[in-house]
Parts: structure tokens; C-alpha cells; sequence
């Protein structure tokens, strides 16, 4: 099988390309990467060791993805993930960019896979859904986080116990970023039906592990652990200033895992579109990673707080994967608990590593 990774020395790309190696030497494994991201040099060497043979290009230009050997699948891992993406407060990326990296780049794959009859897995986001509906809600605030009511008006749809399933609405307001990934969605759909390609969208949630280059808006499980170990201040922003808001994290290699099983049916007949995250056992407060952090270190971190609200923050999410798991027989493979004591205990192994990043 000849399998091409757009964004393939990025975290997940990477971990995606290794798991296709590993599980067969017949897989042909290439991918493409713009090298935009931090450190996306050192996954290019690791890749290249292990076979996966790279071309420097990027997914917004037509040409380099039109020159690309002919591939059997295209898994597409490249995008710029930030929630603040195209935003005035973050001035690295600013709207048309954003469509370009995530929109413009899904329309250049989506017809390479109409050329080379390639089947597609889109890495899609939770971030698609509606921040008000995300908002409405009901919780109650704990000592360390926000949680559920005992009993959930059954008035929401595509939410349970279990957290936010594929039927949540995904009206507007979503942020930049989401509506990017929302319509290359909608696109992916409409190509693959029309000229007939197997298609797999995987909307994940908070993607986290070892060897991960955190940042504060991608990442942010391993940016909190690297921040205690380098001492460096972190922020409680939105909800009173107080981190109870909760996401949930699933490994880089679960979410590989699922990707390499969807690979093997193309035409099983169910739903196109599933959510994988964590779960509720893989959820966890900003508090509560704060005073694992520092359970594990030894030490006090250094945390401010603002009351303020910044418009795309959500103070509950956690994911419904009951389809992934009926579909694929696929669930996480770690609780919140166990990814942040892996993550410590790599990151203080690989202290000047942590130390070095910017």
C-alpha cells in the first residue's frame, strides 16, 4: 500500500507515518511537509531513518502536491491548528493565511485524490462545533473543575453523559479556525461523492503525549508539564480566572491506530465522520493539571489569572467516541492521568531537550 502524510514531520503526521511502517515493510510510506513548524527538522531525520521518504513542499501550492508520487491514500495531517489562528491577537497568521494553510491546502489534496483515485482520512477538530451551543451546556462548579448536572435535559442534541457526539450542532460562531476545517469537511464530502473515493473524517480532540513540542494554544497538556519543569509562569484565562475548565486528550499513537484501521476498509458502510478524543477518563481542569504538574515536580508553578473572557474559550468539552468504538472497535488507551505522569516522566528525562524549546 502506498500511503502519502501531508504535514508528515508534524506530531501527528510523524506518529501516523511510523505506524504504517511498523505495521508492514510492504507499505510505501512518503509524505510532504513545508517544515513550517517548530521542529519539524528532527521528525524528518527520525522519518527518514525509518524509511518514510519526505519531500520538502507545501500543501498550498498545487504544484507540489500534483508532482507527488501516486499514492493509494492521502492522510491529511497538514494545517495550522491554533485556536487563535487569524485572529487579531495572534499577528504569526492572519485570516487569509489561515484559509489558505487549512482551506486552499484541503482543495489542492482533494484534487490530487480525484486524479490518483486516492482514498482521503481528514483530520478534522472539535473546535467545529458551536462555542454558544458549547456555552449553553448546563454545569456545576466543583472544588477542582467544572462537571455535569446529575441529570441532562434531554432538549440537547448530541450530547449525553458520555460528552459531545457527532450530531452537536455546528452553527456559527465556531472561530476562524474551525469554520476552515468545518467547510474543508463539507468539501472533503462533496468530492468524494462525486467522483467516488473512499473518504474517513476524524474530528480529534486535544491531541497530546511524549516528544510533543507544546504550545499554549496546541499542545496544551505537554506545554503545561514543560512549563513546571522549566519554571515558567502559566495563565488562567476566562471563567473567573480559576482553570476549571476541562478538555479531554487522546495519544498522537490512538489516533494513529484508528487511521491505520480505517485504511483497511474503505467501503464499510457506515457514517463518514467521528469524533475521537479521551473521554470522560481522559479528562482533566487546568487546576488539576497544575497540581499534578507539580505532585510529579516537587515544585510550585507559577500561575496568573484573568477573569476576562476570550471569545473562543469553552469552559467543558469532552468527547463522545460510543461510534468509534462501535465502528472500529477503538477506544483510548490512557486516562488523562496516565498521558500527564508519561509526559513528566519524559520530560524530566529529556530535561535540556524541554529546556531548549523557545
Amino acid at each position: 500500500m502506498k500511503i502519502l502524510i501531508t504535514g508528515a514531520c508534524g506530531y501527528v503526521g510523524s506518529e501516523i507515518a511510523h505506524r504504517f511502517r511498523e505495521a508492514s515493510a510492504s507499505n510505501r510510506v512518503f509524505g510532504i511537509d513545508n517544515l513550517s513548524r517548530r521542529g519539524s527538522e528532527s521528525n524528518w531525520r527520525r522519518l527518514e531513518k525509518l524509511g518514510v521518504q519526505l519531500f520538502h513542499g507545501d500543501v498550498r501550492v498545487s504544484a507540489d502536491l500534483q508532482s507527488m508520487l501516486a499514492a493509494d491514500w492521502v492522510i491529511d495531517c497538514a494545517a495550522n491548528p491554533s485556536i487563535l489562528a487569524g485572529t487579531a491577537s495572534n499577528s504569526a497568521c492572519g485570516p487569509e493565511q489561515l484559509v489558505q494553510h487549512n482551506l486552499a491546502g484541503t482543495l489542492n489534496i482533494l484534487e490530487y485524490c480525484r486524479r490518483q483515485s486516492a482514498g482521503l482520512v481528514l483530520l478534522s477538530t472539535s473546535r467545529v462545533y458551536s462555542i454558544e451551543s458549547l456555552r449553553s451546556i448546563p454545569l456545576r462548579e466543583m472544588s477542582t473543575r467544572f462537571d455535569l448536572p446529575k441529570h441532562i435535559p434531554r432538549q440537547l442534541p448530541g450530547f449525553s453523559a458520555h460528552g459531545v457526539n457527532e450530531d452537536f450542532p455546528t452553527s456559527a460562531p465556531i472561530s476562524l479556525y474551525g469554520a476552515t476545517k468545518l467547510a474543508s469537511e463539507i468539501m472533503s464530502q462533496e468530492y468524494a461523492q462525486t467522483f467516488g473515493f473512499p473518504l474517513w473524517i476524524n474530528r480529534c480532540s486535544v491531541i497530546g503525549g511524549p516528544g510533543q513540542f507544546g504550545k499554549a494554544d496546541q499542545g496544551i497538556f505537554s506545554y503545561w508539564v514543560y512549563a513546571c519543569l522549566k519554571n515558567q509562569p502559566v495563565k488562567y484565562t476566562s471563567f473567573n480566572g480559576r482553570g476549571k475548565q476541562v478538555r479531554d486528550c487522546v495519544l498522537a499513537q490512538d489516533v494513529a491506530d484508528l487511521v491505520y484501521r480505517q485504511v483497511q476498509s474503505p467501503n464499510r458502510s457506515t457514517q463518514r465522520v467521528f469524533n475521537i478524543g479521551g473521554g470522560r477518563s481522559g479528562a482533566v481542569s487546568l487546576l488539576e493539571l497544575t497540581r499534578f504538574c507539580e505532585r510529579f515536580m516537587g515544585k510550585s508553578m507559577k500561575v496568573t489569572k484573568s477573569s476576562k473572557n476570550r471569545p473562543f474559550d469553552i469552559p467543558y468539552f469532552v468527547t463522545d467516541t460510543q461510534h468509534a468504538r462501535e465502528v472500529w472497535n477503538w477506544k483510548p488507551s490512557a486516562t488523562a492521568e496516565q498521558i500527564i505522569e508519561n509526559l513528566c516522566h519524559w520530560a524530566s528525562q529529556n530535561a535540556d531537550w524541554v529546556r531548549s524549546l523557545s
